[in-house]
């Protein structure tokens, strides 16, 4: 019988209720169902209780909610409903009621999946907007960033403008002019911007906290030094943490120099694809005591000696990624391994690191949870039976292309107490 059978029948029952004493019974009824469902019907909730109901529910169930009826449209627009929640939109046509449905839930962040419409009305109808997703929106222009930027836009704190790449230095003198609080900017893909306007984002965006400059291709040393507040009237954007530079092929060492001398307190820094980085460039790296990520990846000038300068100089950094680097041999692991002793992320893809240089991370670096070694054809069980026994702590292992690791080894592995993900192709094993 359903529990709710079992509920209406026991409530149609009469109930008798004996005294012991004197053995008189009195009779008494419950409610009628009617009146039960009235009590216990979901429409009696407090709208607190309904909110935090919706709250659990995907976005898109939460606005078929809001049309079932006005108590739970009341319920369902309660700005705890929709907390963190990012709208991915489409601004094709005029459409009024949508900027204020999304201020009434107390929306602040978004995400533009295409623009056909000013960017100016996304401003002026999001008056307290936090953050502002405009990546891959190909049509955005110096000028819809001047008809939208008229006036200081304070609550705005983050902005990606990644793959907007008509974008130029004009639209960042527009962001260091009214978007002064912003923290993070992700400039990837636009390839327009000069060492100019890295000048300008220093003059101006004093609280910037994560840069990417991915594939900036204008950018050079000079503008890196205007970041770190060098070689001009800017004072630099001191407070960086996380500094992306992928492929910005005209940076050199000096570059690596600025930073360490203006940017003390960055986090991380991404030079994968930095040909011109050299090992001399890590000598200033090593230096930076609160660096903890360091990409390399396919830095093809990155050997041992450049290993052995972040060993020796004391750096501190929890994740490094030489991946794809040439002349990352057993040599520099064993850098790695005696220096590094902080590390929990370390990424040796397509290195040329063979089992001795695997044992020795294996019997250092206790403290890794994911290890990348994917391709790195020279490994056999023997190296894998060490990380199976010391490396207690690892949760994630790329093994995609070790072609001499047998089963044997792959179960050695598959015994490790925190392993979630195990690579070995296209596919995880969990």
């Amino acid at each position: 019988m359903e529990a709710t059978e079992f509920y209406a029948n026991y409530h149609r029952k009469q109930l008798k209720v004996h005294d012991n004493n004197s053995g008189a019974c009195s009779e008494t009824t419950t409610t009628t169902d009617d009146e039960d469902d009235r009590r216990t019907h979901i429409s009696r909730l407090y709208p607190e209780i309904l909110a935090i109901i919706f709250g659990m529910l995907e976005v898109r169930d939460r606005g078929r909610a809001a049309q079932v009826c006005h108590s739970w449209k009341e319920a369902a627009y309660h700005r705890s409903v929709w907390r963190s929640c990012e709208p991915k939109l489409h601004l094709r046509r005029a459409n009024p009621s949508l900027f204020p449905s999304l201020v009434r839930r107390g929306i602040r962040r978004v995400q533009i999946l295409s623009l056909r419409r000013s960017l100016r009305d996304v401003t002026q109808g999001l008056p307290n907007i936090e953050s502002l997703d405009l990546s891959g929106c190909f049509n955005v222009t110096d000028i819809g960033i001047a008809h939208a930027l008229t006036a200081d836009v304070p609550t705005l704190k983050r902005l990606n403008l990644s793959l907007c790449k008509q974008i130029t230095d004009s639209s960042l003198s527009r962001l260091a002019q009214f978007c002064r609080q912003l923290q993070e900017l992700d400039l990837g893909g636009c390839c327009n911007v000069t060492n100019a306007g890295l000048l300008l984002i220093a003059w101006g965006l004093k609280s910037l906290k994560s840069l990417n400059l991915r594939s900036c291709w204008h950018v050079s040393d000079l503008g890196i030094a205007s970041l770190a507040g060098l070689g001009s009237d800017a004072e630099g954007n001191l407070a960086l943490e996380h500094l992306g530079l992928q492929d910005c092929q005209k940076l050199t060492d000096e570059a690596l120099m600025h930073v360490s001398m203006g940017l003390k307190q960055l986090k991380s820094i991404n030079l994968s694809f930095c040909l011109s980085i050299s090992d001399s460039g890590l000598k200033y790296l090593a230096k930076m005591p609160s660096l903890c990520e360091l990409n390399l990846r396919s830095c093809d000038n990155i050997s041992d000696v450049g290993m052995a300068y972040l060993a020796e100089g004391g750096s501190r950094i929890t994740s490094l990624d030489v991946s794809f680097c040439d002349r990352i041999d057993d040599s520099a692991v064993v850098h790695v391994a005696q220096g590094l002793v902080h590390l929990k992320q370390l990424s040796l893809s397509a290195c040329h690191v063979s089992d001795e240089g695997l044992i020795r991370v294996a019997l250092s670096l206790l403290d890794l949870q994911t290890l990348n070694i994917g391709q790195c054809s020279r490994i056999t069980d023997r190296s894998i039976q060490a990380v199976a026994d010391h490396l207690r702590k690892l949760r994630c292992i790329d093994l995609y292309g070790c072609t001499k690791i047998t089963t044997s080894g792959l179960e050695k592995i598959m015994k490790l107490p925190q392993l979630s993900v195990l690579n070995l192709g296209l596919w995880h094993i969990r």
